[in-house]
């Protein structure tokens, strides 16, 4: 039921709302809080991503309240003959609306930018633990390509 979702860039006004959904991510363990002595950082990490040419962070919002939310990157590489690919990252839905296509329609909206900017791929990451999201992508059309690996400095 996605038929009053809307797909829109962040502001600033929506980062109590995005700090909730990934301080709720019991899985993804990237320390987010919603302690207010972390909010200076993610404020300042927003008007970073904010104002790149080549990052965009997205939610969408149902009936004024945020409910999912992505961000897209785009990478030019010389490899693909100087090609254009999008990453996207950070996809969450809010847990009580998962299952209503939220995430179908983020990701759909994510695609159609690539496409928009001629991009050769879209590529994604999700942490191994997480098979519901497998197969959430694969049914969109994603194929398991390659192996990952992350090297923690902080």
């Amino acid at each position: 039921m996605t038929d009053n979702l809307l797909i829109r860039r962040a502001r600033e006004t929506d980062l109590a709302a995005l700090i909730a959904l990934f301080a709720a991510d019991e899985i993804g363990g990237h320390g987010d809080t919603t302690e207010e002595a972390a909010f200076e950082d993610y404020l300042r990490a927003f008007h970073v991503i904010d104002a790149s040419q080549n990052e965009q962070l997205f939610v969408a919002e149902r009936d004024g309240e945020v409910v999912g939310t992505f961000q897209i990157l785009f990478n030019r590489t010389l490899t693909g003959r100087g090609s254009l690919s999008m990453i996207i990252e950070a996809v969450q839905t809010r847990g009580d609306m998962r299952g209503q296509g939220i995430g179908a329609q983020m990701i759909g909206h994510a695609i159609e930018e690539a496409k928009r900017r001629d991009c050769r791929l879209v590529q994604l990451t999700s942490n191994v633990t997480r098979a519901d999201a497998h197969r959430f992508y694969e049914r969109l059309g994603f194929a398991r390509s390659h192996f990952g690996f992350k090297m923690k400095l902080k």
